[in-house]
């Protein structure tokens, strides 16, 4: 597995990097921070920034997921009575999440900018800090609406390397870039356990929290979907606004012998996450109200498309390959079909023949 600070693709003159260490050669047991330093030392060109970086995301988790563990007793459950950028209703883990990876990053001296869902604009380093190389895409904390009934949530993420000289200001152009410029993405999930998935660009691997330590273990060694499944998942209490390409579709798999299971958390990274493990389609499609979707393209469609192509699967639209977008603003809604790559092209064949809402 390489680390996501290799020279982009087409950047000339660049030297050929060493190979990093295969997977195999790691033994049973090895850290979060052990498997970090020693892709990283396949690529000394990196000078520390990129592992710096996932050893702040890893803290910033670490710290979220104590407080997560213990909202109740700290008072965390309930809203702030403030509404987001989103026009959804801030909860009180929503601000702490997103303050506690901004302060995470900020100072490292590994990114130039921070884009979250929470912010109406993108939060850029101070002056007094290093602008580094890498922007730091994130929904902070997904699934918040299940915080007050203890249901699974997590927060998502995307790396880019920036495009203007590192150590100077970064500006928009710098964050606002296309799904294939992701350079790593991944998502800590905080559940009856807290598992960070993770994926540099050669294959997804999963690290989960001991308690006991505080540090994550490689559990969960290259994550690999298989090319069907028949489970899915989508809120159906959405079904009148679906095109009929798409009831079509989800009335034939719910047909006697047709063999199909649907399984429904409500929270985009917790249903991923169980689809990703044990296979399955997620579907967040587009409706005659909201055409262009409603999961933001730049922090939550753009990482997740990425894990499940580098896990075997495959995340369209519904027309069009997702990694393939470009965000024009920073909240850019998308519609998103994502999981196992052959029932994935199937759903998009069919709505791409049919047409918009």
């Amino acid at each position: 597995m390489t680390t996501a600070t290799t020279p982009e693709p087409g950047q000339a003159g660049d030297e050929a990097a060493p190979s990093a260490p295969r997977l195999e050669q790691f033994e049973e047991g090895i850290t979060l921070d052990r498997f970090i330093t020693e892709t990283a030392n396949a690529h000394p060109e990196n000078k520390g920034k990129f592992s710096a970086l996932l050893r702040q995301v890893s803290l910033a988790s670490r710290l979220v997921s104590a407080r997560v563990n213990r909202a109740g007793l700290l008072g965390m459950f309930g809203g702030t009575g403030e509404v987001n950028v989103q026009g959804e209703y801030v909860q009180k883990l929503d601000e702490y999440a997103n303050t506690a990876f901004k302060r995470a990053l900020d100072h490292a001296g590994c990114v130039c900018a921070i884009a979250s869902e929470e912010d109406e604009e993108p939060y850029y380093v101070p002056e007094r800090f290093h602008s580094g190389r890498y922007v730091f895409a994130m929904d902070p904390l997904d699934g918040s609406s299940n915080i007050d009934v203890n249901a699974t949530i997590g927060t998502i993420f995307a790396v880019f390397r920036r495009k203007s000289p590192e150590g100077t200001p970064a500006d928009i152009d710098d964050i606002l870039r296309p799904g294939t410029e992701i350079v790593a993405a991944g998502y800590t999930i905080y559940g009856s356990g807290t598992m960070m998935v993770l994926s540099t660009g050669e294959g997804v691997h999963g690290f989960t929290l001991d308690p006991a330590v505080g540090e994550f273990f490689l559990s969960h060694p290259d994550i690999r979907l298989q090319p069907s499944a028949k489970l899915y998942s989508v809120n159906e209490g959405y079904a009148a606004s679906w095109t009929p390409a798409m009831r079509g579709w989800i009335e034939g798999i719910k047909m006697p012998g047709a063999g199909w299971a649907q399984r429904y958390i409500g929270s985009l990274v917790a249903d991923f996450h169980r689809n990703l493990l044990k296979g399955g389609i997620f579907l967040y499609p587009a409706t005659k109200k909201n055409p262009e979707g409603k999961l933001r393209l730049l922090y939550e469609a753009f990482p997740l498309a990425f894990l499940a192509e580098q896990a075997g699967g495959a995340a369209t639209d519904g027309r069009r390959r997702v990694l393939d977008l470009q965000p024009d603003q920073l909240h850019t809604r998308t519609p998103l079909i994502i999981g196992n790559k052959d029932n994935v092209d199937e759903v998009t064949r069919l709505l791409s023949a049919e047409g918009g809402p």
